[in-house]
């Protein structure tokens, strides 16, 4: 089975726009308080032209973004050409850690780095290696937030996350095992780059679905991997920041303005 962004990504119906103007207008049209949208870029650290892309687009849009960082991808070096791209609106990014070097380390069922079968030294050792890393290079632009790989994660990996400080951990939403109480759980319900489907019609229609009904909740979460963006990712995620800007009921935040 093909990811579903391949086959999206190069099978857009000729209607995209329509569609997604009035997705967004019905979620908007749900009576309460507003939703809080935030975006959550991962695999984060090296400055290259997907990445440029990114930035000017939602620099462009005035739309704030939550980069997770991959700690051991990052140099001094890096920092500079990644900050140097949002320097003219350094308000709207929330740099925060994505793991350690985002490697698998389950032997067996779906990926994880800091899974059931890593010893509570070694998942602490990871954690603290990383965000002392992302501290010292980037000092008090890095916020104390933390994405897993894969967005999954052990017990002991979130009781780690509440013992050591983290503010918060931002995962799928109904993931599990559950946060455990004083950390707050950030959770996408979108996502725009991997997830899977056996076609580029299904694939659409279930993302359609996923932001719909994300847009509807108090709180929305939408995840980008920007290396698997083409032209026509990039041009759905330009419409799309500018479509949610014209909603009256939709807040953009980063992860740093949600509850802690």
């Amino acid at each position: 089975m093909r990811i579903a962004a391949d086959l999206v990504w190069h099978g857009l119906p000729a209607d995209w726009g329509d569609q997604l103007a009035a997705c967004c207008k019905r979620a908007n049209s749900t009576p309460g308080s507003p939703t809080a949208v935030f975006f959550r870029a991962d695999d984060v650290a090296v400055p290259g032209r997907q990445f440029q892309r990114l930035m000017k687009i939602f620099t462009r849009n005035e739309v704030p973004l939550s980069l997770a960082v991959v700690p051991a991808w990052l140099t001094p070096l890096r920092w500079q050409a990644l900050s140097r791209l949002g320097a003219s609106r350094s308000d709207l990014w929330c740099w925060h850690q994505h793991g350690w070097r985002h490697r698998n380390h389950e032997r067996e069922g779906k990926k994880q780095e800091f899974g059931p079968f890593r010893s509570v030294n070694a998942l602490r050792a990871d954690l603290d290696r990383g965000r002392r890393k992302l501290n010292a290079i980037m000092g008090a632009a890095f916020s104390p937030l933390f994405t897993p790989p894969w967005n999954r994660c052990s017990e002991i990996t979130l009781a780690l996350l509440l013992e050591m400080g983290y503010d918060a951990v931002s995962r799928s939403r109904g993931s599990q095992p559950p946060a455990p109480s004083g950390l707050p759980d950030h959770a996408v319900d979108v996502d725009l780059h991997t997830g899977r489907a056996p076609s580029a019609v299904i694939g659409w229609q279930r993302l359609i679905n996923q932001l719909e009904a994300g847009l509807r909740q108090p709180r929305c979460g939408i995840m980008i991997h920007h290396q698997c963006m083409n032209d026509a990712a990039f041009c759905f995620l330009d419409t799309l920041l500018d479509t949610l800007r014209r909603q009256r009921r939709l807040q953009f935040v980063d992860m740093r303005d949600l509850p802690t």
